[in-house]
This record gives structure tokens, sequence and C-alpha cells, in this order.
């Protein structure tokens, strides 16, 4: 509920940490409009709505194909698999994010690599990942810690998985150079970033594919699970277009591969579709928002690490994240939100070298320390395109007050 500075009112109006339903009393017409259209066609699988999407979304972000799926996860696992990813490879990413992020690796049999964050932008940090491809190249943990492998097996590099998080594009120049010295595919995670800029590019143009997810609290969302992968490559996107639907060729009879049923629901094409419509506008909103929250902690900064955005970058703000001076002080934080009616969250307060399923890896605590500081440490604070002047305000004063 909307904070006062001493009890909450009941009858004021909540605080959301992301707010689809003010975004729905704004496009509703539309939505139903589109949804409708669909009712009537009939075509609810791979219908004309989600060719148009497909279309509207590539053109915006700037690269020649976009692959509607049906989930951010499968989006990643597709594009390993279109590499033929599998067992004995290596394949690079950060530990400080989603699990499906890995989850795909380990489920075709390849091995993650995991490679520590920088800690201003919370994103993979270029120069350990350099360190990693070497350490894998060589076989030799003494140069950045490797997966335990049976037999001390040696590992092949094919992959590297940056993830723009909270909204912010990885820091792509290095890591495409990276890329290109070592013969390795880029596949950019960007299920936080869609909307994000990076040297003028957009997210989704970064990588030699780039996958995102329409989760509902995604910066593009639909009404349920939904993805795409965007890529300039005609092979990739030809073989991606089979395995999306069972290793299709000629026609569904003829199985050129083996794939997996992948396809985006027409209705959530159709509701993308609606929000696309609004999303640059929503984009420009959240900006604000974001420029609101970091004038109002400006005198926090003693305790309080706010987001850094580095020059030539813009986030998509999918989170406004961060840093409590301690876990102390965060749980502190947390509890006068709460207090007021504000929600918050933690993201990632267990990185996934830590976590059972890649116990197995045999990766030790401390060998990503800036992922397990920030672990302990972050917490992110409601950031959506309707949150009103009024509503940072209470916001940012309830942690003021905590802090000060």
């Amino acid at each position: 509920m909307i904070c006062q500075q001493t009890k909450l009112s009941t009858d004021m109006q909540q605080i959301n940490f992301i707010d689809l339903k003010k975004q729905q009393e704004r496009i509703i017409p539309q939505i139903e409009e589109k949804i409708q259209t669909v009712l009537r066609h009939g075509r609810y699988i791979l219908g004309p709505e989600v060719k148009e999407l497909e279309q509207q979304l590539a053109e915006y972000v700037g690269v020649k194909h976009c692959l509607g799926v049906s989930s951010g996860t499968d989006a990643l696992l597709m594009s390993l698999m279109a590499w033929d990813i599998g067992p004995g490879d290596a394949v690079f990413t950060t530990p400080f994010t989603f699990i499906a992020t890995a989850e795909v690796i380990q489920l075709l049999g390849a091995t993650p690599v995991f490679v520590d964050i920088d800690p201003q932008t919370f994103n993979i940090d270029p120069k350990r990942l350099a360190l990693a491809i070497e350490a894998v190249q060589k076989n030799d943990p003494s140069i950045y810690p490797l997966p335990y492998r049976e037999n001390n097996n040696p590992l092949s590099p094919k992959v590297i998985i940056p993830v723009d998080l909270f909204g912010l594009p990885a820091d792509y120049d290095p890591i495409m150079e990276l890329a290109a010295q070592h013969d390795l595919f880029v596949l950019a995670d960007s299920a936080q970033g869609f909307g994000g800029e990076y040297k003028g590019k957009k997210a989704g143009s970064l990588g030699h594919a780039t996958t995102t997810s329409f989760f509902p609290a995604k910066p593009l969302g639909c009404y349920g699970d939904g993805g795409a992968i965007f890529t300039d490559n005609d092979e990739l996107f030809n073989t991606l277009e089979s395995i999306r639907v069972h290793g299709k060729g000629r026609d569904k009879y003829d199985n050129i591969r083996v794939g997996l049923n992948a396809r985006l629901h027409t209705i959530q094409a159709a509701i993308l579709l609606a929000k696309l419509q609004v999303f640059p506008d929503e984009l420009v909103r959240k900006q604000a928002v974001a420029e609101l929250y970091t004038a109002g902690l400006s005198t926090t900064t003693d305790m309080l690490t706010l987001p850094y955005v580095p020059q030539g970058m813009q986030s998509a703000w999918a989170q406004y994240s961060l840093l409590a001076d301690t876990e102390e002080l965060r749980e502190q934080i947390q509890a006068a939100l709460k207090e007021k009616g504000i929600p918050s969250m933690v993201y990632y307060n267990t990185p996934l070298h830590v976590q059972t399923a890649f116990a197995h890896l045999n990766y030790q605590t401390e060998d990503f320390p800036n992922s397990m500081d920030t672990a302990f440490r972050i917490f992110s604070l409601p950031m959506h395109a309707y949150l009103s002047k009024e509503d940072i305000q209470c916001i940012t004063t309830a942690i003021e007050q905590t802090v000060n």
C-alpha cells in the first residue's frame, strides 16, 4: 500500500513490485481486439500473429530473423541444440543468474563453466572470462576455477552465455573479441535485457544469437510462457525453425533431426503485439523511475550502492537493484519497507555454483567471491512504468529513514 510516515491505511492504493494490472488497463481494448481476432480465425498454433510478431520484433531489434518459441528456457536450449552442444563441451556463463541459463547446458550433457561477475554491473566479467577460457584450454584450474571432471578429462570450449542481468546488457565488445579469438559461439541471454542498448545497438543483436523471455514479469511479457530467439544467421534460423516443431523437414512427418514442441502460442503472440505498441514508451517511463530513485537515494550512498550503468549503455530496467553495505542492513531495509506495505525482492541469494543441482561440479563457495558477496547484500525495489512520483518518494523516504 502507499506508504505513510506512520502506519498503513488499508484503503490506500497498493504499490506493486511489477504492476501488470495498470499496464493492462492502458491497453485492454487492443488486447481484447487481438484475442478476438485469433478466436475468429482459430489458428491457435503458429497463426498469423506469430509471424507478425516475429517480423516486428526483428525490426525493433535490428536483426534479420526472430523466432517465437514457447519460453526463454526453450530458446536457450534450442540454440545450444542447433550448435550441436553436448558431452565434453564447455559452456561459459555466470553463476549469478536464474538456473535456466545453466540448466540447459547440463540438460544436453555439456558442462557449465562458471565465471564470476563484475561487482559493479553484476554481469559476467570479461577479464575473468578470458582466464576461464585459458584454464579450460590448458585443463589447468590453477589459472581459474574449473568444474570437476571424472579422470580430469579435458573440456572443449564451445559457447559463452552472457546474461543481461536486471536489464543491463553485458560488456559485449570484449566478449565477442574473445569468442573470435577462440572460435566460440556467443549466446546472449537477454531474458531481462530486451529493450536495453549497448553502444547504439539493441539487446538482441549483440551475440551470434540472442534469447529473450516473455514471462509476464519480464520487460516485454505475455500472459503465460513465451520467448524468442534473434539472429542474423540464415542457416541457424532454419535449423531453429526445424527444432521448434519436432525437427520438422519438408512436413511434420519428415523429421530430419530430434527437436522439441517449442512453439509460441498464437494468443500469446497477439497479446505481445498489443504490448509492443506501448513498449518504447514504457522504457522511457522506467528510465524516469530509475532516475527518480537515484536522485531520492543520493544521500544514502555511504550505506547503499546504487545501480551502475556504464557510458554507452541503456538498461531496460527489469529491476532496480541496490547493494546494502551488509546483509544485516539489507534485512533492516526490507523489514522497514514491508512495514509500510512496500514489496522488495532478493534475486539470486544462492549463486548457481553452490546449488544442489550443480554440486557434482565440485565448485567451492569461495571460487566466485563477487557473486557470493553480491548475493548476501543485493535487493530490488518495485520497478515498472506506472510508479508515481509519490510512490517513489514513499519508497526512498522509507529507505533513507532506515539508513540514516
